[in-house]
């Protein structure tokens, strides 16, 4: 299915000078109110105008397109939570930058990590029931699990466009936010049929914000273009058609990413990664195609000494 343009039913695009986002949306619309999803005191030790000082000092510059994976408790806890570093990407990024975020979701899987943790043990009886209370995914309703608050953040904001996939979504808010979520095909969940596929032809960035290269889904990119693809296994998820809860089985690569922080560490001795710090929180800053390109060189050599 194609991407829509805004998350909310009903919304009318606003084709406004300044607008940012994909559906028009004003620059304000990125900093909607508090949610449950947001960190849970309001009052931190991190002010905005420290996290664009840092943001700046780490290279992050004005139209960028930019993959965001973030801890707030590393980051300091900014007063106002999650609202607080939209505000400073907004100040940074310009009305011509576009945000991109991960918004996962496992809990409606049954081929998940999650899922073979959460059952292990049980009995068919059990299993069965647990089955039947699997949640199908909604795109405009389902919230994003273990991607943090930011994302969720993001996901809730006015003119924030999901991409169309029940298990490896992402949310984007910009002028390019259509153009990075559109096409996110089932059986590519991380590669060029996705929203990386999208941000690396699109030339975009990757900030990390407190948190290590395990969580770098970009890197996932770099297993697609394998000389040797690894292999491809079952998948089985939930989602919502229709007001109907349907299940969806299909096959894909078998992505792995254990090996992320040792690709990681070989990464930061590139010339190309920034690194600093933003708030309180250890941060990266990477251009995708460059660490695309390293990583399937990296992989290519170290994965093929272990049978990957």
């Amino acid at each position: 299915m194609p991407s829509t343009p805004c998350s909310a039913p009903g919304r009318s695009p606003i084709s406004a000078s300044g607008s940012f986002g994909g559906c028009g949306t004003p620059w304000r619309g990125f900093v909607p109110t508090r949610t449950d999803h947001t960190v849970e005191a309001v009052r931190g030790d991190v002010d905005g105008a420290r996290l664009v000082a840092d943001l700046r000092a780490l290279g992050l510059a004005a139209g960028r397109d930019v993959l965001v994976h973030s801890s707030l408790r590393q980051l300091g806890r900014p007063a106002g939570g999650p609202a607080t570093l939209a505000a400073a990407l907004r100040e940074v990024l310009g009305p011509t930058g576009t945000v991109l975020v991960p918004t996962e979701n496992a809990g409606n899987s049954t081929s998940s990590r999650t899922y073979l943790a959460a059952t292990r043990g049980m009995d068919a009886r059990q299993l069965a029931a647990f089955h039947t209370a699997m949640p199908g995914w909604d795109r405009a309703g389902t919230p994003s699990e273990g991607t943090g608050a930011f994302a969720e953040h993001v996901r809730l904001a006015p003119g924030a466009v999901r991409s169309d996939h029940p298990q490896t979504s992402f949310a984007a808010l910009g002028p390019r936010a259509v153009e990075l979520t559109d096409g996110h095909e089932l059986d590519c969940h991380l590669g060029d049929r996705s929203p990386l596929g999208r941000l690396y032809a699109a030339g975009g960035w990757i900030l990390l914000l407190g948190v290590g290269y395990r969580a770098c889904t970009a890197l996932h990119l770099a297993e697609y273009r394998l000389p040797v693809s690894p292999p491809r296994r079952p998948y089985r998820c939930y989602r919502q058609i229709s007001g109907q809860r349907v299940r969806l089985d299909f096959e894909a690569l078998d992505l792995d990413d254990s090996d992320f922080p040792v690709a990681g560490q070989a990464l930061d001795q590139e010339p190309f990664v920034r690194r600093g710090r933003v708030g309180r929180a250890e941060a990266r800053l990477l251009p995708v195609r460059d660490t695309v390109d390293f990583a399937v060189d990296w992989f290519s050599v170290h994965r093929s000494h272990r049978g990957r």
